[in-house]
């Protein structure tokens, strides 16, 4: 699996709504920039269906650098956090069993195509 690119993102909607790339693109980056600007102003979005967006609050802390095993002090900040909604995470699942269950019958047919050739030959190991 690949990331998608905010590229990306435009040319799927450009391809779904008719709309110019470059007319989609404008939309893409207001969108985001709406999501950036609510978070700072210390604000959570909800997206019926898909989930929510929210500023966490980071203490300071110590913290070991794994390379030299030097304490380091970490400041306090803002951590932006992204929770999928109910709906989100049942399509995800959903779509994770089907390819489950496509790569297990798959699997299947391979194993039975060779049992086939096991019986015709007997005294040859395809599996070597």
């Amino acid at each position: 699996m690949g990331n998608v690119t905010k590229k990306d993102i435009v040319d799927a909607i450009a391809a779904r709504t008719g709309l110019t790339q470059v007319d989609t693109k404008i939309i893409v980056e207001c969108f985001l920039d709406s999501i950036a600007k609510s978070l700072l102003q210390g604000k959570n979005i909800e997206i019926r269906g898909f989930g929510r967006f929210k500023v966490k609050e980071k203490k300071a802390r110590t913290a070991r650098n794994p390379r030299t095993g030097e304490i380091v002090q970490i400041d306090a900040g803002l951590k932006p956090i992204f929770e999928a909604s109910k709906e989100l995470k049942l399509v995800l699942n959903q779509l994770v069993e089907e390819a489950a269950e496509e790569m297990q019958a798959k699997l299947t047919d391979s194993l039975q195509g060779q049992d086939d050739r096991d019986s015709r030959n007997p005294g040859r190991d395809y599996r070597a």
